[in-house]
């Protein structure tokens, strides 16, 4: 599948993807996401892949600013309407290639199913890397490999999951230490 494709894809399901999402991935990946970061009141945060903003609101439940970085205008359009209060989040549409940030723009950068949707991983969770500050954490939520071959069909998935093996290399490989990779608890 090509990128243009999975673009349109999210901008045809952005009003219903908040129903959808809910039987791939519940709050409890959020929250484990959150909680392993280490984030606290006041810091900042880049949501990449940020969709209708599943983890712009946790994170700015915990009094974090996000900058909510989409490619479909259409979903962040949809977290604008659903979030509440939408002080203390920057929408940027932008894609895995060139995020529009500066280097060292966010304490943080959270990436919650979007790597799949990718083309390199590898050169994604460099440019993730880029964005964050020295001492800050990347926490990317992603699936293990798996042959569920229908969700390249049905919702553009380039990569059928990930071997964690590959997602530690690719993240030592950017730069990164203490690196870890393990399961948000829904294996």
């Amino acid at each position: 599948m090509c990128a243009q494709s999975s673009k349109e894809y999210f901008g045809r399901v952005a009003s219903r993807w908040d129903d959808m999402r809910q039987s791939f991935f519940p709050e409890s990946v959020r929250d484990t996401a959150i909680e392993i970061s280490e984030v606290h009141s006041g810091q900042s945060a880049a949501d990449i892949g940020a969709g209708t903003g599943f983890v712009t609101e946790g994170l700015k439940e915990h009094g974090v600013s996000v900058v909510a970085i989409d490619q479909s205008q259409e979903m962040l359009d949809e977290m604008r309407q659903r979030l509440s209060d939408p002080v203390g989040v920057d929408y940027r549409v932008g894609d895995a290639d060139g995020l529009p940030m500066s280097d060292a723009e966010v304490d943080h950068a959270f990436a919650n199913m979007y790597l799949h949707h990718v083309e390199s991983p590898a050169r994604a969770i460099r440019e993730m890397t880029r964005v964050i500050k020295s001492g800050g954490r990347l926490v990317i939520t992603d699936l293990d490999s798996h042959d569920f071959d229908w969700l390249k069909v049905e919702h553009h998935d380039r990569w059928m999951g990930f071997d964690r093996e590959d997602v530690a290399r690719w993240f030592q490989e950017a730069g990164l230490d203490n690196v870890a990779v393990d399961s948000a608890g829904e294996d």
